[in-house]
């Protein structure tokens, strides 16, 4: 039992020496990640598009 409360209590000094991000940068990467993501899909979505339409014409 001693083992584990070491262990908490080494785990919460090691958590309060992170550098967190403020509530402004977290928006932001959120953002970006979201933009990134959508971006991605539109792109994907396109190509898929594109190799339907290619292979109704040529193939089918």
């Amino acid at each position: 039992m001693n083992k584990i409360i070491t262990f908490i209590k080494e785990a919460k000094e090691e958590l309060l020496k992170v550098n967190w991000p403020s509530k402004k940068q977290t928006l932001n990467y959120t953002l970006i990640v979201i933009g990134v993501s959508l971006a991605v899909a539109v792109f994907l979505g396109g190509l898929d598009y594109i190799f339907n339409y290619l292979l109704k014409v040529f193939i089918i």
